[in-house]
């Protein structure tokens, strides 16, 4: 096989999951498009006042929960760089976990330790406060929080780290003071983050569904997501679904828009690759400073951890590990995740491996257009969320056959796509870094096709396949999006009946499946990441 094979049959293989993926999407939005039995009055619609206030609490809430998450990480970032304490290798792991944990327990966890009985009101109660209402924006706004507060300080802290070496040393031989030393250093370098961390985070909210669909307080505390979903499940009005939908994706949209251009950084300055040293001046105030800011930051990250083990452990998990409905709802959920994470793979992979063969093509007529293509292709769910695709499926399926009856294939494709995202950003650095140090010779030995995959790819992709494996199982494992609108009692999964034992009121059971199902997926998470950490060692 020659060069120039080799590239046409990873071009082809990319086109052909970049029709899968325009397919599965086209079709959802194909049928939102086309339901003219439905198709609503638009002019009614806008001027409805509800739903002009489920809008403005998208963008409301969206906008409030960025703002937190970013105001509370800009100092836990800069306090975690300028402090050096045994323990600080575990507190930045602490940090990945909320990525890893399923939303439905996060949201249960919140609702422990900040709602009407949780911890923090009863300590409020203690003081003579009236307790939380963790019900509606407040509640909405804590859960965001925690869960993307160690996102940004996580970007936030990865542009500190790119500072230059001899930069920290000379403002150590200059004394300067912690105020200038921020001013000079550390707020430029955390600029060159925040436009991308901000619109990123307010992505996120914008398209949550099940934190609010859990903590929401009824209909002043509705957004687009969920009232999707309720306009299918409960009122099934297609005609609105079909509206709000397209607002949705009008918005998610824009926020991907805004992502894309403001997600660059700029390049650091000149540096001679020196591991990064601070040698500010010990100042007990700061220090004192420091350790406060992490105490609350860990503490306020942690707690929600604690109260789910609490929790659960309450709770008697042996009667839930042998009650067959738990038993098939977890057999469900394994099902369905390993499929999803291996369609995410399948479709992942020849995008960028189409995308790296075109990167060595000779040839630049048209080059970068198809590059585009393929590396937008894996990221089009972030314009679609699922929610959206799901609610274009239910209508579509609901013409030609039960929508109940295939639900296993949608929510296996929807978990999939959900899942390529994250799964690019991690393949790609992998098998771009492994290109630019083997592709010459690779090219001189004459290794193309399977040899070239083998020799080349693989050892490079494995470690980084298996954590993406992994980040797919746990992301497919606690989805309620797709589960929400295509799950009945034929098909059950373990968020979804986690979420009937949380609206049946039977609690510890709640407590007990939220433990059983964040120990699984963090457990998958750290056994991927500490293998990929051994490969990369």
């Amino acid at each position: 096989m020659t060069g120039s094979t080799d590239r046409r049959w990873r071009v082809a293989a990319g086109l052909a999951a970049v029709a899968a993926l325009a397919g599965f999407l086209g079709g959802a939005c194909f049928a939102l498009l086309t339901q003219a039995d439905a198709a609503p009055d638009v002019l009614a619609l806008a001027s409805d006042r509800y739903l002009r206030g489920v809008v403005l609490f998208t963008l409301e809430q969206a906008a409030l929960s960025t703002l937190l998450a970013v105001a509370g990480a800009l100092p836990l970032a800069v306090a975690l760089h300028r402090a050096r304490f045994p323990g600080r290798g575990l507190v930045l792991r602490l940090f990945l976990l909320p990525q890893a944990l399923p939303v439905l327990v996060g949201a249960l966890a919140i609702i422990a330790v900040w709602g009407r009985n949780g911890v923090v009101s009863d300590l409020a109660a203690t003081l003579g406060f009236d307790r939380l209402n963790v019900y509606g924006l407040s509640g909405i706004l804590i859960a965001h929080t925690f869960f993307n507060l160690p996102l940004a300080a996580r970007l936030m802290l990865a542009a500190l780290d790119g500072v230059p070496a001899e930069s920290w040393k000379l403002a150590g031989h200059l004394s300067l003071t912690p105020l200038t030393t921020f001013r000079v250093l550390e707020w430029p370098a955390i600029r060159t983050a925040l436009p991308g961390a901000t619109s990123l985070i307010f992505m996120l909210c914008v398209t949550s569904f099940t934190l609010v669909l859990t903590l929401g307080g009824g209909p002043g505390a509705t957004t687009l997501e969920v009232a999707i979903y309720q306009a299918l499940r409960y009122d099934f009005n297609p005609g609105l679904a079909v509206f709000l939908a397209l607002i949705q994706i009008v918005l998610t949209g824009l926020a991907v828009a805004v992502t894309l251009r403001l997600g660059q950084t700029t390049p650091g300055g000149f540096t001679l690759g020196r591991r990064a040293r601070r040698y500010d001046p010990h100042q007990g105030f700061v220090r004192a400073l420091d350790l406060a800011v992490l105490t609350v930051g860990i503490a306020f990250v942690l707690s929600p951890f604690i109260a789910t083990i609490v929790a659960g452990l309450r709770s008697d998990l042996i009667a839930l590990l042998a009650d067959p409905n738990v038993q098939r709802a977890a057999m469900t959920s394994g099902v369905v995740a390993f499929a999803a994470a291996t369609l995410a793979l399948l479709l992942a992979a020849p995008l960028l491996l189409a995308r790296q063969a075109l990167e060595r093509s000779p040839s630049s007529r048209g080059r970068a257009a198809w590059r585009g293509l393929f590396e937008l292709s894996g990221s089009l769910v972030l314009v679609v969320p699922p929610i959206v695709i799901g609610a274009g499926w239910f209508l579509l399926l609901r013409q030609v056959t039960d929508v109940f009856a295939a639900a296993p294939f949608v929510i296996v494709a929807t978990n999939a796509v959900m899942a390529m995202p994250f799964i690019v950003r991690i393949l790609a650095p992998a098998l771009a870094a492994s290109a630019q140090r083997h592709d010459r010779l690779a090219e001189s030995l004459g290794l193309f096709g399977l040899a070239r995959l083998r020799h080349v790819e693989w050892p490079a992709l494995k470690a980084p396949l298996a954590l993406s494996f992994a980040f797919a199982l746990a992301l497919s494992l606690g989805d309620l999006g797709a589960v929400a609108l295509f799950g009945s009692q034929d098909f059950i999964t373990l968020p979804y009946l986690l979420l009937q034992r949380m609206g049946s009121y039977r609690t510890a059971d709640a407590a007990g499946l939220a433990l059983l199902l964040g120990v699984l997926c963090l457990t998958l998470m750290a056994l991927a990441e500490r293998g990929f950490r051994r490969e990369e060692g």
